[in-house]
This record gives C-alpha cells, sequence and structure tokens, in this order.
C-alpha cells in the first residue's frame, strides 16, 4: 500500500512564498494575501475556517496542505510564575519554550533547533545531541500556540538550540513575526541569541533590526574554548569585529550574556579584560547565575561575589544587571533545557 502524501505546511510562509504557491495552484493572487491574514492575524488553525476562500479552493488547498498548528503536549508552572511549554514537532523530536511573566512584559523564549551542535559545558541543551532545525512554521507555533499567546509583549531566541546555526528557517520566522502581513510586531520586542555564527550573524546583522544578545561567558580565547568549544571555528575576536561595524546607532540594542562560575569566569583579571574587550561598544552586560547540571563540574558564584563583579564593571562604564532566576524548580532556567529525559514519556494531550 502506498503511503499518504506528507502535506506540506502553510504556516511560515512568507506573503511572497504564499503568492506563489497559490498561484501554482491556480488561483487568484490575492488569495495569498487572504491566507496570509487567516494564518497570522486571525490565527486560524484549519483551511476550512478561511471562509472568503472559495470552497473549492479551499478543497483545493487541503489536497495539499495543512496549516501547521500543534497545542503542546504538556506544559510545567513553577512556583514563581514561569511555565514551560513541550511541544512535538514534524521530525517527532521534542523541544521546549519557556514563558516569563514580569509585572509589565510577558516574554516567551522560543526554540530554534532540536538539541544543539554548539556543546557548551554548562548548557543541557548541548547535552542530548543535535537532531534536526526547526522550520519557520515551528518556530512561529511556539508564539501562536502557548495559552498566553495574546497577552506577549517580547520574544526572545535563547531556547533549544543556537539561532543563527539555523539561520535561513530563523530569519524567516522573524519576517513573518514582523511583517505588517504577519504578527506585525515591532523589532524591537525581539532579541536573538547567539554564539557568534559568523555567516548567519552577517545575514542578522543586515536582514533585521532586533535586538542581540552574545554568549560571551569568558573574554579569554582559552578559558571560552574550554567552556564553548564554538570559539574554535568562531572566536569572539571576529564576532565583536562584525558587531563594531554595525549600525547600532538607533534603538537596536546590543547586550553580552555572561554566565559566572565560581573560581572559572569570576576573577578580577577576567573583569579588567571584559571591560578591555568591549570598549567603545555601547552595550548592556548582563550576569546570570549558573544553574547546576548533571556531570558537570561547574559551580555558581556566591551572590556577593556576583555583586563584586557587577560592580568593577559598572565602575568601568558599563550598565550591568545580575539577571533574577526564573524557573528553576521546573528546569526552565538558562541553561536547563533538554527533553533528553522526556522523549519517551511526553504526554498526547496538554498537561495543565
Amino acid at each position: 500500500m502506498t503511503p499518504p502524501v506528507e502535506k506540506r505546511i502553510l504556516l511560515g510562509l512568507t506573503l511572497d512564498e504564499l503568492t506563489h504557491e497559490v498561484m501554482a495552484l491556480g488561483m487568484p493572487r490575492f488569495t495569498g494575501k487572504q491566507i496570509a491574514q487567516w494564518l497570522y492575524d486571525k490565527r486560524v488553525t484549519s483551511i476550512d475556517e478561511m471562509t472568503n476562500i472559495s470552497k473549492s479552493n479551499r478543497e483545493l488547498l487541503m489536497a495539499h496542505y495543512e496549516v501547521g498548528r500543534s497545542l503542546p503536549v504538556k506544559s510545567e508552572l513553577s512556583k514563581d510564575g514561569t511555565r514551560k511549554y513541550l511541544f512535538r514537532v514534524r521530525s517527532g523530536g521534542l523541544v521546549e519554550a519557556v514563558y516569563i511573566p514580569e509585572k509589565d512584559r510577558a516574554t516567551l523564549c522560543i526554540s530554534s533547533q532540536v538539541g544543539c551542535k554548539m556543546d557548551c559545558l554548562f548548557c543541557m541543551t548541548g547535552k542530548q545531541g543535535f537532531k534536526g532545525n526547526l522550520s519557520s512554521g515551528e518556530i512561529l507555533n511556539q508564539v501562536l500556540s502557548v495559552e498566553e499567546s495574546a497577552s506577549l509583549t517580547n520574544i526572545v531566541y535563547m531556547g533549544m538550540g543556537e539561532p543563527l546555526d539555523n539561520a535561513a528557517h530563523v530569519l524567516s520566522s522573524i519576517s513573518v513575526m514582523t511583517a505588517p502581513w504577519g504578527l506585525g510586531w515591532s523589532p524591537k520586542r525581539i532579541t536573538l541569541s547567539t554564539v557568534g555564527v559568523r555567516k548567519g550573524l552577517e545575514r542578522f546583522l543586515s536582514e533585521t533590526t532586533c535586538h542581540l544578545a552574545v554568549s560571551l561567558h569568558n573574554p579569554f580565547h582559552e578559558g571560552r574554548l574550554a567552556l564553548m568549544p564554538a570559539e574554535g571555528g568562531m572566536p569572539l575576536e571576529e564576532t565583536l569585529r562584525m558587531i563594531r561595524e554595525a549600525d547600532f546607532t538607533g534603538q537596536r540594542r546590543v547586550s553580552f550574556e555572561y554566565i559566572v562560575f565560581d573560581g572559572v569566569n569570576d576573577s578580577r583579571e577576567h573583569a579588567e579584560e571584559l571591560a578591555r574587550l568591549l570598549r567603545g561598544i555601547p552595550c548592556r552586560i548582563n550576569l546570570i547565575p549558573f544553574h547546576q547540571i548533571p556531570d558537570v563540574p561547574l559551580r555558581p558564584l556566591s551572590a556577593q561575589g556576583m555583586e563584586l563583579f557587577k560592580s568593577y564593571l559598572e565602575s568601568r562604564g558599563y550598565v550591568t544587571t545580575i539577571r533574577t532566576s526564573r524557573g528553576e524548580d521546573i528546569s526552565a532556567a538558562c541553561g536547563m533545557l533538554s527533553t533528553k529525559e522526556q522523549m519517551a514519556g511526553a504526554s498526547t494531550s496538554l498537561s495543565r
């Protein structure tokens, strides 16, 4: 018996792509704009809901396509109000997204890959290996399908995976998110975090005006290499050169993420080198507490040590914050996202 042909996904396609697809099926050009409105403004979950498209054309679309929306298969609520969602993607893999409520912000941290190639020592995601890239639609599905979707104020590409290792699909999702025919978000509400993938960073800096966050974690080459193998092929020096040459004169911001480890990257010498390295770059430095993960010989720095490190950087003129830990009790905090233990046991219905 011949297996059924897998339908293509509409979610994630740009207006130009939707227009091309419908015209290839013999439909009027304006049908592409109608579909975009149904997908991104009205947020429908089935083609049959697109009622201003003729029934015959809806049937034709349904023969070849599906919307591509899917609910999370599980959610967990932290004692601090953070909620972690588990999504199953088309390949069968699982990814996590994290909703972080604050006084005046509602942030969703989204994933871009199943697993990660970067294998940073301090991150659980890399420990499960790399299983594949998410499509633009699978990235956007996280934004559209969490319970808090309508109230979100900010999106951060800081979940599972290295976003710029999946630059084509990530940039396509940003295009949909910021376009007037898409979700209509301001680029200033979106931040992307990267270790510094050169070609992807070139595209991100030239094709978007979204905020950039660089995972730095050690200002010395050898020290960063020990924590982040990607430093070998994508040295921080090159990333900083690209940032210095980019246009950050408007509202666009660049920040540097620095997880502080006791006895590893917390010395006065580290602070001095970090201050020297970033000299001349208008930026914010975010100091992040380390969250212990299994089989990793790193320890978090004390609160007093974090304050001392922060004070030195502030004395050198840098806006420096210590990020508040959120969702640690449900393994939703920075560096803790991983579906390795959940692959076999994910429920098929949303757990509330």
